[in-house]
């Protein structure tokens, strides 16, 4: 064997030095964007559209009323453009017009009867809704949404073919039950009944809702309430004014007020059926704003009206929200 002589050294290998590193600048973080921020932003992106709609339909024309209502705003200005504002003169011109205080207390009267009458007789149609059974219950609930589905306009129709003086199916019932001074008698030449046919059409249309949503809050009442109460010997118009109706009392008062706003409101039954007449037997505060722009075209004055309109209206909300908040306050 060869010996290796083991004091030598071995022949180093030349070392490499290693490549210079290149200066890389890092790139600033990007920034991330939160699901959260989609998430937030969102919603609001859905209800643009409605918002939109609601701004050019409703917010811009009632500013444009407002500001009519204090302008002198004729067929002139109409056409030219050119209104000079007035102030309060419209309104002290209004206010001081006996008619209008007519129109307005034949308004609140055509209110009350409406509201008392549709309150009553949805309630009595919940109330037997709920005692019927199912099949019953069937085909009085589908009778009320074909009624309530109908065209005001369509509704209105069948209101005047059914008081036609010659045409009419009132008419020819009445005579044939002997009644010979109903034969061709004019419904809508006379005041007092063209005003009760009215009630009769804006009733008929509004019982359907009323009665709906009344039905709907009674099957929400506990069954055990009306059992114990029939156990401690109440009758039937104690368990209503004990059980049912304090039950019922936000749904209530919620049906009242809306009725209200709907009955104060009410102009496309009476301008079809009547436009107001006969005289002003039919007149209220919508159909006296029209009638004052387009027969007088005094526009001015008819923005007035709806003004005063929108006034009263809204204090019928505020009674109901404070009502409202009351009860949320006992609550």
């Amino acid at each position: 064997m060869p010996v290796v002589d083991r004091r030598t050294p071995a022949p180093r290998t030349p070392r490499q030095r290693p490549a210079p590193r290149l200066a890389v600048r890092k790139a600033p973080p990007r920034r991330r964007v939160s699901a959260r921020a989609h998430d937030g932003l969102w919603p609001y992106a859905l209800i643009a559209p409605a918002v939109g709609g609601m701004l050019c339909l409703l917010v811009y024309p009632l500013v444009r009323a407002v500001l009519i209502s204090f302008q002198d705003f004729r067929l002139r200005q109409l056409i030219s453009g050119d209104a000079e504002f007035v102030g309060l003169r419209n309104y002290r011109t209004l206010l001081a017009d006996p008619r209008f205080w007519e129109v307005v207390r034949r308004t609140f009267l055509f209110m009350a009867i409406n509201v008392v009458l549709i309150m009553v007789i949805a309630t009595l149609v919940a109330l037997m809704v709920e005692r019927l059974r199912r099949a019953g219950r069937t085909v009085v609930l589908c009778s009320l949404v074909l009624a309530w589905a109908m065209p005001v306009v369509a509704a209105t129709t069948v209101f005047q073919w059914l008081f036609h003086s010659e045409f009419g199916i009132v008419n020819w019932a009445l005579t044939s039950l002997g009644l010979g001074s109903f034969e061709r008698y004019p419904w809508f030449a006379n005041g007092t009944a063209a005003f009760a046919i009215l009630v009769m059409l804006i009733v008929w249309q509004s019982v359907p809702f009323a009665a709906i949503t009344l039905y709907s809050a009674l099957t929400t009442v506990p069954l055990e309430l009306y059992e114990s109460a029939r156990l401690d010997g109440a009758g039937a118009g104690r368990i209503f004014r004990s059980v049912t109706f304090p039950m019922l009392r936000p749904i209530f008062v919620l049906v009242l007020s809306l009725e209200v706003i709907w009955t104060f409101k009410a102009f496309v039954q009476i301008w079809v059926m009547t436009r107001g007449g006969p005289g002003d037997a039919t007149t209220i505060l919508p159909v006296y704003a029209v009638q004052t722009a387009l027969s007088s075209q005094r526009y001015d004055l008819g923005s007035a009206t709806s003004m005063i309109t929108v006034v009263l209206m809204s204090g019928v909300l505020v009674l109901y929200f404070r009502q409202m908040f009351r009860q949320e306050d006992e609550t």
